[in-house]
């Protein structure tokens, strides 16, 4: 009983978690999705790309349910984890969504498929004996975190936020401001 509350409580977080990631290009210019946007140079359609191969990886290859698509692999020749953070003008932002669609769908084909205890491994774990809970919990994980970088760089490109409310969020940011400046004086001596 317990196991499958838990499968479907990480799945149903999972699940919002994407749509909350996919809304984040909603309304924004080719350039807004690709540009870099902090000194690694983050962006919000690298992320989704980034994912893709996340979703595909952990909640396919490793239990024996492969993608479709061949998938870039750490084992590959000069294989780099920053070559999968961005996007090319050649990639197309629609390429890129149903991508990171397709990837989900077949992740909760295996999350449908497999019972909460379902044994695989990942070799490049440092404990490489897993259950589809952990993995489940990894990609969680995983997409929880870059769903914040996107809360952020969303927000630095237009000011959109999850937050509906109507807070004078200038007015919020000036009094933030204050403090740290206050905080800043007052470690220096005022």
């Amino acid at each position: 009983m317990i196991d499958e509350f838990a499968k479907e409580y990480l799945h149903d977080s999972l699940r919002w978690v994407r749509e909350s990631l996919l809304s984040k290009v909603e309304g924004l210019s080719e350039y807004d999705v690709r540009r870099p946007l902090t000194h690694t140079g983050t962006n919000l359609l690298g992320l989704l790309k980034h994912l893709t191969i996340t979703e595909a990886r952990y909640l396919g290859e490793i239990f024996d349910r492969p993608y479709a698509d061949p998938l870039p692999n750490f084992t590959d020749p000069g294989y780099a984890n920053r070559d999968h953070l961005w996007v090319t003008e050649h990639e197309s932002r629609a390429h890129i969504l149903t991508n990171y669609r397709r990837a989900c769908e077949h992740a909760d084909a295996t999350i449908d498929a497999l019972p909460i205890d379902a044994r695989a491994t990942v070799p490049w774990w440092p404990r490489p004996d897993v259950m589809l809970f952990n993995v489940m919990v990894h990609v969680l994980t995983e997409s929880n975190r870059h769903a914040g970088h996107a809360d952020i760089l969303r927000e630095q490109l237009d000011g959109t936020t999850n937050n509906t409310s109507d807070t004078d969020w200038t007015t919020h940011r000036a009094h933030i401001e204050r403090a740290a400046q206050a905080a800043a004086a007052a470690e220096f001596g005022g």
